[in-house]
């Protein structure tokens, strides 16, 4: 009797060690992630972007507002936020207050599928089904019916109030110590906000230096902006996969890249021109999903330098 209970038993132990590991220790166990980028031209001073994506904020989070607070003192040159700020209609006040020593400095930012709407709880298998159907967001499913509409205005007036530069289908520039930074940015592809022919034409020639920010890392975004000749895009979104396999990686990335580029650096390759691509694993969860598993949230401090 106690051989045919042992297996069974010593699964479900183990399934409930992890989700609580997941439930309660991974998810707040914030980290910064540290990349090298060789994207200047040359003979350019290095430049330090902090990324921070995916929040999810929901009211009541007091970690997660202390550790974003506290990332202002890398002092950065500048930051780029990659949308998805919000996981609660609550949420706009404490998402302001958390990046607000964040937001004495120069930024920019573009929204995602989560900053206008807000989440419903769904099955998790049916990101499972969508990777196998090639079908994410509003790309081939039918439009969401009911949805809980965000206070996004609210958040958007308080970016600008503290100068971040709005990138929603349009292109902005920070001025840092003298150098001209230009930015092209879209709005979620995930929700088919994207209009790239309002942006498209490449980097701008009296720029210092031109790069491309979008949330969710759709492949018909990636090749627009490569073969734009864009040297690096910034782009969150997947949450790194969020409940991952150790020592296999993400089964899912909740758009069409493949899941070895779910998190971190890698390259983009498309009309016979290669981009630099960085995608967050960001710090939040949605509301109803609040878990993670080998993959922790981050945010990401880009050392930008000279190409050789």
């Amino acid at each position: 009797m106690r051989a045919r209970y042992a297996v069974p038993l010593g699964i479900t132990a183990a399934g409930a060690a992890g989700l609580a590991y997941a439930a309660g220790f991974e998810v707040r166990s914030f980290r910064l992630r540290r990349v090298t980028v060789p994207v200047l031209p040359p003979g350019m001073r290095p430049l330090r972007v902090l990324q921070v994506s995916d929040i999810h904020m929901v009211s009541g989070q007091r970690k997660k507002q202390r550790w974003l607070q506290s990332l202002a003192g890398l002092r950065p040159d500048f930051v780029i936020n990659t949308g998805d700020n919000l996981s609660d209609p609550e949420g706009v006040p404490e998402t302001l207050d958390a990046l607000g020593p964040l937001m004495r400095f120069p930024g920019a930012y573009v929204f995602g599928s989560n900053d206008y709407y807000g989440p419903k709880l769904r099955n998790p298998a049916r990101y499972l089904l969508e990777k196998a159907t090639g079908r994410h967001g509003l790309n081939g499913n039918t439009p969401v019916v009911g949805a809980i509409h965000n206070p996004w205005e609210e958040l958007r007036d308080g970016f600008d109030e503290a100068g971040w530069v709005d990138l929603t289908n349009t292109r902005g520039r920070l001025k840092i110590d003298g150098r001209e930074i230009a930015l092209t940015g879209l709005d979620d592809p995930h929700i088919k906000r994207d209009r790239y022919a309002e942006v498209a034409g490449g980097p701008v020639a009296d720029a210092d230096f031109s790069m491309a920010v979008v949330h969710a890392p759709y492949l018909r975004v990636l090749d627009a902006f490569t073969a734009d000749r864009y040297p690096l895009i910034l782009a969150g979104h997947t949450h790194g996969g969020q409940l991952c396999i150790p020592f296999y990686g993400a089964l899912v990335t909740n758009c069409d890249i493949d899941t070895g580029r779910v998190k971190g650096l890698s390259t983009h390759r498309a009309g016979g021109h290669r981009s630099y691509l960085h995608v967050s694993a960001g710090c939040g969860t949605n509301r109803y999903t609040p878990v993670r598993f080998a993959c922790p949230p981050e945010a990401t401090l880009l050392t930008l330098v000279p190409r050789d």
